[in-house]
């Protein structure tokens, strides 16, 4: 089936639909059309759910056209190749190289860099990716039996943070099993971080679907308000607590952070490498109890990726409104 949302070669955002459901079965027009602005509507193809606070290896991802071979750029190849995929080795074991296209990165995140990548690098990233697949869909059968439903009775909980859907037309948000009685277990974005296979990516301003500010410019934290775990404040406790997730399943050697064979390179960082554009959201120190917002070339910095919080560029200005400031 083909996707209700998705983003046009133009870079819009659109979606198809159809008229809502009513009953059992499809609305009239008199039915759905609500008032001169408002129409129910049920979407017509497959919804993407993108999980809010990780980011899992990639299975597959655009490779740059320089990558690939020059029949395949005549053919106009763009669509995402398997991370197994040969050329996905050839690339990743130097990705840097200028061959490649430009990239501008500073010296010290090309040094950091040049520390993950190498002959290997791919077949690492498509065997843990590999695995945090079948993870998740362990996870979601395991809910199926335990609920005693089949795919058609079976239905997911979503919860929704600040930002609702992003540039590919994916909800943003916490995934879980929907069931008739409560307590309802940890969302599957919870269950892969504790078991480690995926990794942190904590992004402002979605950060705790439960609790939400009147207004986004109040739910900017103040300098020093996003301190060491246990330190900050009440309403960061659910960020703070996915910290201890990844410290504890590093220091258990779970998944992506295994002793023998960990994640060499992390998934933003195989994105940003492929489509050759430098990191562009800024970044928090959690583990520091300060006011810097540290530019975004200087993740790397920042040793444990739990400890990072990124801030995308449109929201800058209202952190250095708060106090906040901008170390280049």
């Amino acid at each position: 089936m083909p996707k209700a949302v998705y983003k046009t070669l133009r870079g819009f955002t659109v979606g198809i639909a159809q008229l809502g459901k009513h009953d059992d079965g499809p609305g009239t027009v008199g039915q759905e059309v609500h008032d001169g602005d408002t129409v129910t509507v049920d979407p017509a193809g497959n919804l993407g759910v993108r999980f809010l606070g990780i980011d899992a290896p990639e299975v597959s991802f655009t490779l740059p056209a320089e990558a690939l071979e020059a029949e395949d750029r005549r053919a106009g190849e763009a669509s995402f190749v398997q991370i197994d995929d040969p050329r996905w080795e050839t690339f990743l074991s130097d990705p840097l190289n200028e061959r490649f296209g430009p990239i501008d990165l500073e010296a010290d995140l090309r040094a950091y860099l040049r520390e993950r990548v190498g002959t290997g690098t791919a077949t690492n990233h498509a065997q843990l990716a590999e695995v945090a697949t079948a993870a998740l869909r362990a996870e979601v059968k395991g809910d199926m039996e335990r609920l005693d439903q089949d795919e058609e009775a079976f239905r997911f909980f979503l919860a929704f943070a600040s930002e609702i859907m992003d540039g590919y037309g994916r909800f943003l948000g916490f995934l879980n099993c929907d069931q008739p009685d409560p307590p309802r277990p940890p969302s599957y974005n919870e269950r892969l971080l504790r078991s480690g296979h995926v990794t942190p990516y904590f992004i402002w301003p979605n950060l705790d679907p439960y609790r939400r500010q009147p207004r986004l410019v109040d739910a900017v934290p103040e300098p020093g308000a996003v301190a060491p775990a246990g330190v900050s404040a009440e309403a960061s406790r659910p960020l703070d607590e996915a910290r201890s997730w990844v410290r504890q399943a590093r220091e258990d050697g779970l998944g992506v952070w295994s002793a023998n064979e960990p994640l060499r390179l992390l998934p933003f960082e195989l994105r940003f490498l492929a489509r050759r554009t430098p990191p562009d959201r800024w970044v928090i120190d959690l583990s520091a109890n300060d006011d810097r917002l540290l530019a975004p070339q200087r993740y790397c910095t920042i040793a444990d990726p739990e400890d990072r919080l990124y801030v995308p560029e449109e929201y800058v200005q209202l952190f250095v409104s708060k106090g906040w400031k901008l170390h280049a």
